[in-house]
């Protein structure tokens, strides 16, 4: 497949928080955990190291598992999570792999964080690309733009 035709998840939002606040929430653990399990889910980090080739692992734990089984267990999802690029205050990128057996879950998928200034706030973009086929695209949309509302609510109560 070329570059033309990989699939693209993507979600976008206007943030009441400049720029460099943003990005903060985006480096920092326990904001992390606070903000980027979207509903229906809790998120615990199980290591922690914010630089360029670190990173962290996420153990995410779905509230009610019943009708959304987990990745690696029947109610967790993990990802280890690498920062490949970061640029204060711009972008973060991060490579995040699925721990599972299903091989419909394999690969390493790109998360791209872009910040924007949009007059006192950010435009946040996030595009999720090399997804793995496992990951239906519209649930996965649908849990950016919830991690996104999350984090806006995060900044926004914290500035």
């Amino acid at each position: 497949m070329d570059r033309t035709d990989r699939r693209a998840d993507r979600a976008g939002r206007v943030i009441a928080a400049p720029p460099a606040t943003v990005y903060g929430a985006l480096l920092d653990r326990d904001s992390l955990e606070a903000w980027l399990p979207p509903d229906g889910m809790r998120g615990r980090v199980e290591r922690w190291d914010p630089r360029p080739g670190g990173g962290f692992r996420m153990v995410l734990t779905y509230l009610d598992a019943t009708d959304s089984p987990g990745k690696t267990s029947d109610a967790t999802d993990v990802v280890d999570i690498e920062f490949a690029d970061l640029v204060p205050s711009e972008r973060v990128v991060q490579r995040a792999v699925f721990e599972a057996d299903d091989p419909s879950f394999a690969g390493t998928m790109t998360m791209t964080w872009h910040l924007a200034p949009a007059g006192d706030g950010t435009e946040v973009t996030v595009t999720a690309t090399d997804v793995p086929p496992g990951i239906d695209q519209a649930d996965h949309e649908a849990g950016i733009a919830s991690s996104l509302a999350n984090l806006a609510s995060y900044v926004e109560a914290a500035g």
